[in-house]
């Protein structure tokens, strides 16, 4: 790393005096792991759907203080990711051309407008505390089971267009076979992904629904009229959910390239009874047969840039053990990742700690062990995304004390997409650190040409630069506000002096070769 002193800085750039003190380190138990990852995405699922994480009828300010409360608690945490669900039925939790306002947001009738625009307030806090924010939709789900047709608002699709939609158990559907469907989806992404400074597009595994005994899916007719050159039923399915995500890959980096799309399907791709590259478990269910996800082909065809198989069951269940799983999926995405890589994460299961059947679960050390699997050299796993927040905020067994004392007790960036853009970009302008009774202002001047999106703040006990790629030496990641970024250090002490370094973040993740170093003479 090039050293670049501030004592230089000053006499080329501007008349000023840095005064900057060195903190220490927290202490931290005794059983931390040292080695903790640099980049690590650490994200919750906040579920809105039947309100599971977030309840109805908040007003602005109410809504506000729950969503800095949740995030603040998340981010002392250690968690850099929240996954909102902004589309849970084919509504919408923000103001949209193309959906109706979501009955979830406010414990109304669907279409009732709740005054504010819940998904801006969320990006605008989770950006403002250094978090990605992750935007979560459910394509085909109309209705929940308890929903008739008619308590959807007049002017949802479903409503207006019924030959788009089926009936399957007790549950409404889009039909994914009709391409005016999947027309109208892509243009629900390019609204959203335009109109917001997300991180990414998330989907989770509800692509077909799930079978139901004895019931086949109503698509015959769609199936006829447009099934083509299919001669299995089967296969013409998995190419409708295959174009939906290629064209929603290809819509979203259109609107912005940075954008990230990623999947968090079931667990299983399929069996290896039913194929001999499947892992070797019994599950009941397959993506490829049973919800028509091929998330093989998605991987050989580039069209996610993350890929987050839900993995929720125990190190020990014999019909589908984790760490055969993570296994699978590892070797799948360092196989088969042809166009370009795709970051693995793992889906875990929150909520079976200390309330599933399963005995392994009664273990508090059931879930950081299967962190510690993910972290593991022979993993291609970069980090886990928990469901949801209500089971981390419950903290079964006290299981999430010891995630995040042991396990996030230091701060990660998130992995970079660089295959979506791999210019490195520069270091910032200037850099002016300046001691206050709360601990440092750190000032960011940045003039260049191209801005980064975020940037990461270093720092180093005394006059020396220390490894850029210990996390212990992270102090805090945060986004760039327009080239004039402030942010206070508040564990920094008074009366000890340190170096920080300061360096840039693409909109890809892609860091700095160099950093903007500031040291204050002891």
């Amino acid at each position: 790393m090039k050293k670049k002193h501030s004592k230089w800085r000053i006499v080329h750039l501007v008349t000023m005096i840095f005064v900057l003190c060195l903190s220490t380190i927290a202490v931290h138990p005794a059983s931390a792991s040292t080695t903790q990852p640099k980049r690590e995405m650490r994200a919750v699922w906040i579920s809105t759907v039947l309100n599971i994480d977030m309840k109805a009828g908040m007003n602005e300010t109410q809504y506000t203080a729950w969503v800095r409360q949740t995030l603040d608690q998340l981010k002392a945490n250690k968690l850099n990711t929240v996954i909102y669900q902004v589309r849970p039925t084919n509504d919408a939790m923000y103001p949209s051309k193309l959906a109706p306002w979501s009955t979830y947001i406010t414990g109304k009738k669907q279409g009732t407008n709740p005054g504010y625009d819940p998904l801006a307030i969320m990006v605008e806090e989770a950006h403002k505390r250094g978090m990605e924010l992750h935007a979560w939709m459910n394509p085909y789900r109309v209705t929940m089971s308890s929903q008739k047709l008619t308590d959807l608002a007049p002017d949802n699709v479903a409503r207006k267009n019924p030959g788009w939609v089926v009936k399957y158990g007790k549950q409404y559907y889009l039909n994914p076979g009709l391409p005016e469907v999947q027309d109208y989806l892509v243009k629900t992404v390019k609204e959203l992904v335009a109109n917001y400074d997300i991180d990414a597009i998330h989907m989770d595994d509800y692509f077909y629904p799930y079978k139901i005994a004895k019931e086949a899916f109503p698509d015959q007719a769609a199936y006829k009229k447009y099934g083509g050159s299919f001669k299995k039923v089967e296969d013409w399915r998995r190419n409708n959910v295959n174009q939906l995500v290629k064209n929603l890959y290809i819509a979203i980096k259109d609107t912005k390239p940075h954008v990230q799309f990623g999947i968090s399907p079931f667990g299983v791709w399929r069996n290896k009874s039913l194929d001999k590259t499947g892992s070797d478990t019994r599950a009941g269910v397959n993506n490829y047969d049973d919800l028509y996800a091929d998330v093989r082909t998605w991987i050989k065809n580039g069209t996610v840039d993350y890929i987050t198989p839900q993995i929720y069951w125990s190190r020990t269940l014999a019909v589908a053990k984790y760490g055969t799983l993570l296994d699978w999926w590892s070797h799948e995405v360092q196989t088969y990742a042809k166009t370009h890589p795709v970051n693995l994460y793992i889906g875990l299961a929150d909520y079976k700690v200390g309330n599933d059947s399963d005995a392994a679960w009664k273990n508090k050390m059931e879930l950081p062990s299967q962190i510690t699997a993910n972290r593991a050299e022979k993993s291609a796993a970069m980090g886990q995304m928990h469901f949801s927040l209500k089971s981390m905020q419950n903290n079964k067994l006290g299981y999430a004390t010891i995630v995040n004392q042991q396990l996030y007790n230091y701060t990660a960036l998130t992995p970079d997409i660089s295959w979506s853009g791999d210019t490195i970009p520069a270091e910032p302008t200037f850099v002016q650190v300046t001691k206050e009774a709360a601990g440092r202002k750190i000032e960011i001047i940045d003039e260049n040409i191209t801005q980064p999106r975020k940037y990461v703040i270093y720092r180093f006990m005394g006059n020396e630069e220390g490894s850029y790629e210990d996390s212990r030496n992270i102090v805090d990641v945060v986004y760039n506000t327009n080239g004039f970024t402030t942010f206070v250090d508040k564990t920094a002490l008074a009366k000890r002096s340190y170096t920080y370094g300061i360096m840039a973040v693409s909109a890809t993740g892609v860091e700095s070769e160099t950093a903007f170093v500031v040291v204050e003479d002891e």
